[in-house]
């Protein structure tokens, strides 16, 4: 019997040895575009039509975790440690947004609650921002894809009498941008960004604060390879804050997320993301609302001087457009 059995094991033996191989090489070519992504997006590397998919960074992160399970699972020891240091390099990069950052910039101060709607065309439903702007308090609203339409239906909500200041630059279709404020504004105007859009700009005369510089920003999207240039100097024309000069919040559709290193260094130039500071940095404010199988991404912030500070975010869904609003709490500096 022993004699006989042998040579059967032996031929067994030879094409589990190829089947083990196989699959541990299949675990390779699995983890690679992982391994790929996370190099890319540490290095702000991403260019071309990468760019479009590096929107979608956070739902890598969460799967690069399964070739790894896998991989430990099956006892690969070597490709499975590969495997977990990649899914961590991608958590790192993603999850902070999730748990809140530490420094959410000074607490004292005077509370200003901003927020900012993407009005899809004009056609976002007015009643429903003007019950957020009356039931969180809203101080200061940005809009884009502001169109006259727009601007007519919000009056006729009752936006004027909540907000009566306003530095407004509507326009048709996607092109027009907006400011509303419970406060007096000063210099107030817009100027049309290379990629076309409008961003309305004003200086709120907050009581008992200093001045604030608020402006509603709306870079380019970067929906073709043709416009990824000026998509990045849109970004990277955004205003600097400064030390030396007037606080000032910018919010609105930036059509990029903190995974994008254009955004990334804009941000890295005196400001801090609102949303990430509280740790809402994950939620979906942009995406295909009407059922398609696109996954939301977080195209829309609140970038505040770093001598402002983070109290609350919330995010909150506007029937008529693909955008969610985005309310800040925030706590500005005091006058001296």
């Amino acid at each position: 019997m022993t004699i006989i059995s042998a040579p059967r094991a032996g031929r067994e033996a030879g094409p589990r040895r190829r089947r083990k191989a196989a699959l541990t090489v299949l675990f390779w070519l699995l983890i690679l575009p992982f391994l790929a992504w996370a190099v890319i997006r540490l290095g702000g590397w991403e260019r071309g039509p990468v760019v479009q998919l590096f929107a979608f960074t956070p739902y890598v992160a969460a799967a690069a975790w399964v070739p790894a399970i896998l991989a430990l699972a099956t006892r690969r020891w070597t490709v499975g440690a590969v495997a977990v240091i990649v899914a961590i390099m991608l958590a790192a990069a993603v999850l902070p947004r999730a748990i809140g950052n530490r420094d959410k910039g000074p607490a004292a101060g005077v509370r200003l609650n901003v927020m900012t709607s993407n009005m899809l065309f004009g056609g976002a439903d007015a009643a429903t921002i003007v019950k957020l702007v009356s039931e969180h308090d809203v101080a200061v609203l940005a809009v884009q894809e502001f169109t006259t339409e727009g601007k007519e239906a919000l009056a006729a909500a009752g936006l004027g009498a909540l907000l009566p200041y306003s530095s407004l630059a509507d326009r048709p279709q996607a092109d027009g941008s907006g400011l509303y404020s419970r406060y007096p504004l000063t210099e107030p105007g817009a100027q049309q960004n290379g990629g076309g859009f409008m961003q309305a700009y004003a200086t709120v005369q907050v009581p008992g604060a200093g001045p604030v510089v608020v402006e509603s920003a709306h870079p380019l999207a970067p929906y073709a390879r043709s416009v990824l240039g000026q998509w990045r100097k849109d970004l990277l024309a955004e205003p600097r804050a400064d030390d030396s000069a007037t606080p000032r919040i910018l919010l609105g559709d930036f059509n990029a997320t903190l995974d994008h290193a254009p955004l990334r260094e804009l941000i890295s130039h005196g400001y801090r993301d609102a949303a990430d500071a509280a740790g809402k940095g994950l939620i979906g404010t942009w995406g295909p609302y009407d059922g398609d199988p696109i996954p939301p991404v977080t195209i829309d912030h609140v970038l505040v001087d770093e001598r402002i500070g983070v109290r609350e975010v919330s995010v909150h869904g506007i029937p008529s457009s693909d955008h969610r609003a985005i309310v800040a709490g925030l706590t500005v500096p005091a006058a001296r």
